[in-house]
């Protein structure tokens, strides 16, 4: 039996200035505070003899190789990102990045459509490609 997957579709490239700030923010975390402290301490588990049976080195390699996957992946998704500024002229219509509220039998639930790079449920972001937003646009 293949293990072979069809690849996801491609999520949609829009995101709200607040998001693109927020992947700038990590990235520059990631870059500049969290990989500059894992080198030297991957360095000196190096430095420490056999690698095979060293715990530490193993985690930090571990540990390194998942920063620089997750820069490669913001580095990747900054450059192909739209950041939508200006809300459209017609405001009675749902659009990308606007706060939307439902009324349900338990009472209101409020909702902002962003990103798929966004999305957070505690704070009521759902992604522009779920299928509630797809009902709601327009």
């Amino acid at each position: 039996m293949a293990r072979w997957r069809e690849p996801r579709p491609k999520s949609s490239p829009y995101i709200t200035p607040e998001g693109e700030q927020a992947l700038k923010s990590e990235l520059q975390e990631l870059w500049l505070l969290r990989r500059r402290e894992v080198v030297p301490a991957l360095s000196a588990a190096a430095a420490e003899g056999d690698r095979s049976e060293n715990a530490e080195y193993i985690y930090r390699k571990k540990q390194l190789g998942e920063i620089d996957r997750r820069v490669r992946y913001l580095s990747r998704r900054l450059d192909e990102v739209n950041v939508v500024h200006i809300a459209p002229n017609d405001r009675e219509k749902v659009f990308f990045g606007a706060w939307v509220t439902l009324e349900t039998a338990d009472g209101e639930v409020r909702y902002r459509i962003v990103g798929a790079d966004e999305t957070d449920s505690g704070k009521g972001y759902i992604s522009v490609d779920s299928p509630l937003a797809r009902a709601l646009l327009g």
